[in-house]
């Protein structure tokens, strides 16, 4: 069993120590030692979720690590606060599972990068709807090969968290929302699905009046692979309704032979009997008892121990962020972006 320090409790740092963590334990995979959070109200969620007495709770990550000794670090913090943590993190000699993205920019997504890399430390992020079992089952459909070559990819997420504070504040308060804490997870999930990496990407994003927000909370993106595959992405969390909210998205792949629908994670193949008659099979949900962050945290402690790399590694994952910035850049110039060039010229920068 591996030992961990949690960095962040409140948000959605709740929710690893009600859920994720208290999993983990009883599957005896990761025991929680300590947790850190700037705000002592917080801890609460850690003494009650892990049972964690008050001496474990730490208002000083660098006190924390002093005082406990454990394999690798949880970070579940704002994005802008990654690389503070990652640099404490590696000073410790401790390997990091971290919630996306990597970091808020691309300077600092390489950054992070390069010191991981250079520091000889292991790095996972925890693309948890890219493993969700849904996913898992729709990109499974098109690699199977049965319903002939991919073609095109659409992709919806939507939802209604327009007013403040309703997808966390701070989100509300950063450039970019939308894309960089939304859209890096469907487009870590397109990249599997097309199983290839993006060529060009054309984005436009904006806010609407009525979002809440102080950057974009909205963007349509096209996507060009390196095989000839093409993608479409909405996001939105300023609608009227939420159609495809948080692990309810919408996905559809176009094959040579059939279409593969996603729709409120129910999966079906699309064909037409005849030009008037649409002819729909449900595809059964992959069985297993591990998805999501339980999936991703198991595939970690196993390459902790000498197993496969995950494929929510550092070394994967930086793909997925480096499309999202690349993005923005294309949002902001109204211009396409050469990907490759994009992730050439801010690797040579760091």
């Amino acid at each position: 069993m591996k030992h961990a320090i949690i960095v962040g409790t409140g948000g959605f740092g709740a929710y690893w120590c009600s859920e994720i963590l208290p999993s983990l334990l009883a599957m005896r995979l990761v025991r929680t030692v300590a947790a850190v959070d700037r705000d002592p109200e917080s801890l609460r969620n850690a003494q009650q979720g892990l049972g964690l007495p008050a001496r474990r709770c730490y208002t000083d990550l660098t006190r924390a690590l002093a005082e406990n000794s454990a394999d690798f670090l949880i970070i579940v913090v704002p994005p802008s606060f990654h690389e503070t943590v990652v640099d404490t993190a590696l000073a410790h000699d401790l390997d990091i599972l971290s919630e996306k993205p990597i970091a808020d920019t691309i300077e600092g997504t390489v950054r992070i990068f390069n010191k991981v890399q250079r520091a000889g430390r292991k790095m996972a992020i925890t693309m948890s709807h890219r493993m969700d079992q849904d996913k898992q089952t729709w990109v499974a459909a098109i690699a199977s090969g049965r319903y002939g070559r991919l073609h095109y990819i659409v992709c919806r997420h939507t939802h209604n968290a327009r007013t403040f504070g309703s997808w966390g504040r701070f989100r509300h308060e950063m450039q970019d929302p939308l894309l960089i804490e939304g859209a890096v997870h469907y487009f870590d999930t397109l990249r599997a699905a097309v199983n290839s990496e993006a060529k060009v990407v054309f984005a436009r994003s904006w806010n609407p009046p009525w979002g809440e927000y102080a950057g974009d909370s909205v963007a349509l993106v096209t996507i060009d692979f390196e095989n000839g595959v093409h993608a479409a992405y909405e996001g939105s969390m300023t609608n009227a309704s939420s159609l495809n909210d948080w692990g309810e998205e919408y996905f559809r792949a176009e094959c040579e032979e059939a279409t593969i629908e996603l729709d409120h994670r129910r999966i079906r193949i699309l064909r037409n009997a005849d030009e008037r008659t649409l002819c729909a099979t449900d595809v059964p949900i992959l069985s297993g008892r591990l998805w999501s962050h339980l999936l991703i945290a198991n595939q970690f402690v196993d390459w902790l121990d000498g197993g496969p790399t995950p494929a929510t590694s550092l070394e994967d994952n930086i793909n997925s962020n480096i499309l999202v910035f690349a993005a923005v850049q294309s949002a902001r110039t109204g211009l396409p972006v050469m990907v490759r060039d994009f992730a050439a010229a801010h690797m040579i920068n760091d």
